[in-house]
């Protein structure tokens, strides 16, 4: 019996919670360190800031990128995404499409038992973020 609450207290810490006083930053970016499973290219500087008004905006790595986003406890949304229409190099441009999918797709979000802010879709993994210094 110990055993088992030891597992689910443990499980309970791996998963991380948006319920325990965490919140999103506001106006504040944060950097993009993973997309899904793969980390970002050397030197890609991929961001998103949840503005107050209810705006998301940020660097794709090629483009600028701009949404509404709904946010409500530990649910998370974005609408249509628009960007600039700038070229890159292919690898860069692939990577952006990605990144915007997987924005897309978002449904929820959390904090890392290391602090890091999660952007989880309904399946797979999520979208890894860090609070730009600053």
């Amino acid at each position: 019996m110990k055993g088992a609450l030891l597992l689910g207290a443990i499980g309970m810490g791996l998963a991380g919670c948006a319920a325990d006083g965490a919140k999103l930053e506001r106006d504040h970016s944060y950097v993009v360190e993973w997309i899904g499973e793969r980390p970002l290219m050397d030197y890609a500087h991929l961001t998103v800031t949840l503005g107050a008004d209810g705006r998301a905006y940020g660097n794709g790595g090629c483009n600028h990128w701009f949404a509404p986003y709904t946010v409500e406890g530990d649910k998370l949304s974005f609408g249509q995404i628009g960007s600039t229409r700038k070229l890159c190099a292919e690898a860069l441009m692939e990577q952006e499409q990605r990144f915007f999918q997987a924005l897309q797709g978002v449904q929820r979000w959390d904090i890392s038992p290391i602090e890091q802010t999660r952007f989880w879709p309904a399946e797979g993994k999520p979208i890894r973020l860090w609070l730009e210094e600053g």
